[in-house]
Protein backbone atom coordinates (compact mmCIF):
# COMPACT_ATOMS: atom_id res chain seq x y z
CA UNK A 1 0.00 0.00 0.00
CA UNK A 2 1.68 3.17 -1.26
CA UNK A 3 0.99 6.43 0.99
CA UNK A 4 1.47 10.06 0.50
CA UNK A 5 2.73 12.63 2.81
CA UNK A 6 -0.80 13.97 3.50
CA UNK A 7 -1.31 10.66 5.35
CA UNK A 8 1.32 11.21 7.91
CA UNK A 9 0.79 13.16 10.90
CA UNK A 10 4.88 14.44 10.65
CA UNK A 11 5.69 17.84 10.71
CA UNK A 12 7.97 19.31 8.18
CA UNK A 13 10.36 22.37 7.55
CA UNK A 14 10.23 23.41 4.06
CA UNK A 15 10.67 19.80 2.75
CA UNK A 16 10.94 19.71 -1.07
CA UNK A 17 12.25 16.42 -1.93
CA UNK A 18 14.37 16.66 -5.25
CA UNK A 19 13.88 13.17 -6.93
CA UNK A 20 11.73 10.71 -6.68
CA UNK A 21 14.27 8.70 -4.68
CA UNK A 22 14.31 11.20 -1.96
CA UNK A 23 10.61 11.38 -1.68
CA UNK A 24 10.46 7.51 -1.24
CA UNK A 25 13.01 7.24 1.61
CA UNK A 26 11.33 10.06 3.55
CA UNK A 27 7.77 8.50 2.85
CA UNK A 28 9.95 5.17 4.37
CA UNK A 29 11.86 6.64 7.32
CA UNK A 30 8.60 8.63 8.21
CA UNK A 31 6.09 5.37 7.72
CA UNK A 32 8.84 3.04 9.62
CA UNK A 33 8.77 5.93 12.68
CA UNK A 34 5.12 5.94 12.42
CA UNK A 35 4.64 2.35 12.77
CA UNK A 36 6.64 1.68 15.41
CA UNK A 37 4.81 4.93 17.63
CA UNK A 38 7.49 7.24 17.48
CA UNK A 39 6.50 10.30 18.91
CA UNK A 40 6.65 14.36 17.48
CA UNK A 41 8.35 13.35 14.17
CA UNK A 42 9.90 16.42 12.27
CA UNK A 43 11.41 16.31 8.63
CA UNK A 44 13.81 19.20 8.32
CA UNK A 45 15.33 20.21 4.67
CA UNK A 46 18.56 21.13 4.94
CA UNK A 47 19.62 22.51 1.86
CA UNK A 48 21.78 25.30 1.79
CA UNK A 49 21.97 24.60 5.56
CA UNK A 50 24.85 22.02 5.16
CA UNK A 51 26.68 19.66 2.90
CA UNK A 52 26.16 16.64 5.44
CA UNK A 53 22.85 15.35 4.23
CA UNK A 54 19.71 16.35 2.24
CA UNK A 55 17.27 16.08 5.46
CA UNK A 56 17.06 15.67 9.28
CA UNK A 57 14.41 13.47 10.48
CA UNK A 58 13.89 13.93 14.49
CA UNK A 59 11.50 11.84 16.55
CA UNK A 60 11.22 11.08 20.25
CA UNK A 61 11.02 7.38 22.00
CA UNK A 62 9.28 6.45 24.92
CA UNK A 63 12.40 4.81 26.76
CA UNK A 64 15.68 3.71 25.70
CA UNK A 65 14.44 -0.07 24.51
CA UNK A 66 11.52 1.98 22.73
CA UNK A 67 14.60 4.21 20.68
CA UNK A 68 16.18 0.70 20.11
CA UNK A 69 13.59 -1.30 19.21
CA UNK A 70 12.52 1.95 16.80
CA UNK A 71 16.48 2.16 15.54
CA UNK A 72 16.58 -2.11 14.53
CA UNK A 73 13.07 -1.66 12.52
CA UNK A 74 14.24 1.25 10.70
CA UNK A 75 17.28 0.30 9.98
CA UNK A 76 15.91 -3.20 8.28
CA UNK A 77 13.26 -1.27 6.34
CA UNK A 78 15.66 0.97 4.85
CA UNK A 79 18.14 -2.02 3.83
CA UNK A 80 14.50 -4.06 2.72
CA UNK A 81 13.92 -0.47 0.38
CA UNK A 82 17.44 -0.67 -0.80
CA UNK A 83 18.90 2.41 0.97
CA UNK A 84 22.17 3.24 1.39
CA UNK A 85 23.47 1.30 4.41
CA UNK A 86 22.84 3.01 7.47
CA UNK A 87 25.28 3.49 10.03
CA UNK A 88 23.92 3.51 13.28
CA UNK A 89 25.47 5.11 16.91
CA UNK A 90 24.10 5.58 20.21
CA UNK A 91 22.01 2.39 20.48
CA UNK A 92 23.14 1.19 23.35
CA UNK A 93 22.92 4.05 25.46
CA UNK A 94 19.12 4.65 24.44
CA UNK A 95 19.02 8.68 24.81
CA UNK A 96 20.18 9.83 21.51
CA UNK A 97 20.46 7.04 18.56
CA UNK A 98 21.85 8.52 15.32
CA UNK A 99 21.38 6.74 11.87
CA UNK A 100 23.22 7.90 8.81
CA UNK A 101 21.44 6.85 5.79
CA UNK A 102 23.28 8.47 3.33
CA UNK A 103 21.02 11.74 2.11
CA UNK A 104 18.85 11.60 5.41
CA UNK A 105 19.84 11.56 8.89
CA UNK A 106 17.81 10.15 11.73
CA UNK A 107 17.53 11.33 15.61
CA UNK A 108 15.87 9.44 17.81
CA UNK A 109 15.51 10.66 21.38
CA UNK A 110 13.93 10.37 24.61
CA UNK A 111 11.70 13.24 24.78
CA UNK A 112 13.87 15.15 27.99
CA UNK A 113 17.14 14.86 25.72
CA UNK A 114 15.72 16.17 22.77
CA UNK A 115 14.31 19.42 24.59
CA UNK A 116 17.76 19.99 26.24
CA UNK A 117 19.76 19.69 22.62
CA UNK A 118 16.86 21.13 20.78
CA UNK A 119 18.22 20.30 17.14
CA UNK A 120 14.77 21.79 15.37
CA UNK A 121 15.76 25.07 16.37
CA UNK A 122 19.44 25.10 15.59
CA UNK A 123 18.71 23.76 12.28
CA UNK A 124 15.34 25.60 11.86
CA UNK A 125 16.62 29.39 12.02
CA UNK A 126 13.36 31.12 10.94
CA UNK A 127 11.63 29.30 13.14
CA UNK A 128 8.29 28.45 10.85
CA UNK A 129 7.56 24.79 10.50
CA UNK A 130 4.34 23.40 8.79
CA UNK A 131 1.56 20.72 9.05
CA UNK A 132 2.02 17.68 7.25
CA UNK A 133 -0.57 18.45 5.02
CA UNK A 134 0.28 22.06 4.16
CA UNK A 135 4.36 20.27 3.37
CA UNK A 136 2.28 17.47 1.54
CA UNK A 137 0.85 20.19 -0.83
CA UNK A 138 3.87 21.40 -1.55
CA UNK A 139 6.27 18.04 -1.72
CA UNK A 140 3.59 15.79 -3.66
CA UNK A 141 4.03 18.68 -6.48
CA UNK A 142 5.58 16.96 -9.82
CA UNK A 143 9.06 18.17 -10.05
CA UNK A 144 10.46 19.23 -13.93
Amino acid sequence: MERNLKETGAIRTQTQPRSKQDRTLIDLVVTSLEDDKAQSITVIDLTGKSTIADFMVIASGTSARHLSAIADHLVERLKAGNAPKAVVDGKDQGDWVLIDAGDIIIHLFRPEVRDFYNLEKLWNASGSTTTADQAADRVLEPTG
